[in-house]
């Protein structure tokens, strides 16, 4: 028995090296064709929309939205009077074709259109029909586009037809900036002053330390002196929008922060642009105000990184019930101190504990909301741990806490949940992959272009064309029932394909197998 059941996978193991090989030779053998025929000057009646292929990008994008509504919104930038103008709907298409495909600059795009023939059906245009020149979109929007809402338009309008779709999901939203070079020389600025800008949130924030000194016995604090602060900035020579963004201790250059918001299905749902300088925790609350305007559906979590760990957005996301997820922040304490983490807050008796178990007890609460503790310089004084606590002269160590410090340490407790941590984990497939798609797809690594204006009109069309191709593909996709097929499905559909594209190949090795299979059979009767 045991030699009759080694026979028959002997000559199983046969049959399907011999099936695997004649599959190898299908792909490795085949005949040289030389192509005799020269078709260049043949004349045929063709339309150009049977030569753009079904499944083009073009195609689907046009089945999604309808571009009409763009004449709804330039209606009053043009004059009842004068010569024709190029169609607006052709102009933005122009542009979109531009970004969509990320070719470089306007000058390529026209060549490109101009050879094209998927393009030319996606503006209308005929096979011999004249393109506009490079700089006639240039020029209308110097001319009319450039101090409109049109491009803030385009993006919401596609956004919406996502929305009406089903395709947002607005429950957990992924916020971080990436920076976009400027067309500027880093090593040509001028060191200026400028005016030191007070904190949108200055009047909550003073309102809350008066009632925070009041209830600890102090007198509410003076009026701020009302002369503006100076204090010393980069400007460029070039671009005088652009900021000195600095990407580490050794590199810089001039650039534009781009601060997005984006949902699981990487749909872009807002963006707010600020120059380089500008640190993200700053640009939060406009970006946290437009999104709170245009999303009507209630957000769950708010996955945000290192740089908006702040008392104020913490205290903002609780209070509208969002969690905020957030990762894990090192102490920012010299080296060879005790960390802040190592001295212990008493909430009941408001003082805080060293290492030494010594009270820190309150002081005062300054202008910036920080509540003060101070040590006593008689215990610091004879302490075995004064050098890892202070370089203080007078031996005394003084902690602050802000009076928001409490919405820091639930979002730090929050931070441990299953939950959150999966929200924030999705960051790396959400709003990273949103950055790396804009910059190696769509040309958002630089702009040519200068100015923060112009810098909004590009990242808008830029985000416009990246939600247009998703909505467009899904839309697409959901026509025949197939979106967001499973990878298995996937790799039995290629498989199938490839299998029927053999048939006719493998039939004689197949005849071959049943052979095989008729003697193994035989063989098996024998013994």
């Amino acid at each position: 028995m045991i030699n009759c059941l080694g026979s028959l996978f002997q000559s199983v193991d046969k049959v399907y090296t011999l099936l695997f090989l004649s599959i190898l030779l299908y792909e490795v053998i085949k005949m040289l064709t030389i192509r005799e025929n020269n078709f260049r000057n043949e004349e045929q009646y063709i339309t150009i929309d049977s030569l753009v292929p079904k499944n083009h990008l073009v195609r689907k994008i046009e089945n999604a939205i309808n571009f009409e509504f763009i004449y709804d919104e330039v209606k009053d930038l043009y004059s009842p009077l004068g010569a024709p103008s190029i169609d607006p709907v052709v102009l933005i298409k122009i542009v979109l074709i531009q970004y969509l495909f990320g070719i470089p600059s306007m000058r390529q795009t026209i060549k490109d259109i101009e050879v094209n023939v998927a393009y030319r059906w996606f503006l209308g245009y005929s096979l011999t029909e004249k393109i506009p020149h490079f700089s006639t979109f240039n020029k209308n929007y110097e001319r009319r586009f450039k101090d409109t809402d049109l491009f803030e338009v385009i993006f919401k309008k596609i956004l919406a037809q996502a929305t009406l779709n089903g395709f947002i999901d607005s429950s957990n939203i992924f916020i971080d900036s990436t920076h976009i070079k400027a067309s500027a020389n880093k090593k040509k600025y001028n060191k200026i002053e400028v005016d030191i800008q007070a904190k949108k949130y200055q009047d909550m924030l003073d309102k809350e330390i008066n009632e925070d000194r009041l209830k600890h016995g102090k007198k509410p604090l003076a009026k701020p002196d009302l002369s503006v602060k100076k204090k010393q900035q980069i400007e460029s020579k070039t671009d005088k929008d652009s900021g000195m963004f600095f990407k580490n201790e050794k590199e810089k250059c001039f650039a534009y922060l781009s601060h997005t918001a984006c949902d699981k299905n990487n749909f872009i749902l807002d963006f707010h642009i600020t120059p380089g300088n500008i640190h993200d925790s700053v640009a939060f609350s406009d970006l946290y105000k437009k999104l709170k305007q245009n999303i009507k559906h209630p957000i769950s979590a708010i996955a945000i990184d290192a740089g908006y760990i702040t008392p104020y957005i913490c205290k903002t996301l609780l209070d509208d019930n969002i969690i905020p997820a957030i990762p894990y922040k090192r102490p920012m304490t010299k080296q060879g101190y005790f960390k802040k983490y190592e001295y212990v807050y008493d909430e009941f008796y408001d003082c805080y504990l060293c290492p030494n178990n010594k009270i820190l007890k309150y002081l005062t609460t300054n202008r910036d909301g920080y509540r003060e503790y101070k040590s006593n310089a008689y215990d610091c004084k004879n302490c075995i741990y004064v050098k890892k606590c202070t370089n203080s002269k007078t031996n005394q160590k003084i902690l602050t806490r802000h009076i928001w410090q409490d919405y820091i340490e639930e979002a730090n407790h929050l931070r441990y949940k299953t939950e959150v941590k999966k929200i924030y984990q999705k960051r790396k497939e959400t709003i990273e992959r949103v950055f790396a798609d804009a910059k190696e797809k769509h040309g958002m690594r630089y702009t040519k272009l200068r100015g923060l204006q112009k810098i909004k009109m590009e990242v808008s069309l830029i985000f416009s064309c990246m939600n247009l191709k998703k909505l467009a593909n899904w839309i697409w996709r959901d026509t025949f029932g197939l979106v967001r097929r499973t990878t298995i499905l996937m790799n039995f559909h290629i498989f199938y394909l490839y299998i029927i594209k053999m048939v006719p190949f493998i039939l004689v090795i197949g005849t071959i197998c049943l052979q095989t299979e008729v003697n193994i059979k035989n063989d098996i009767h024998l013994y």
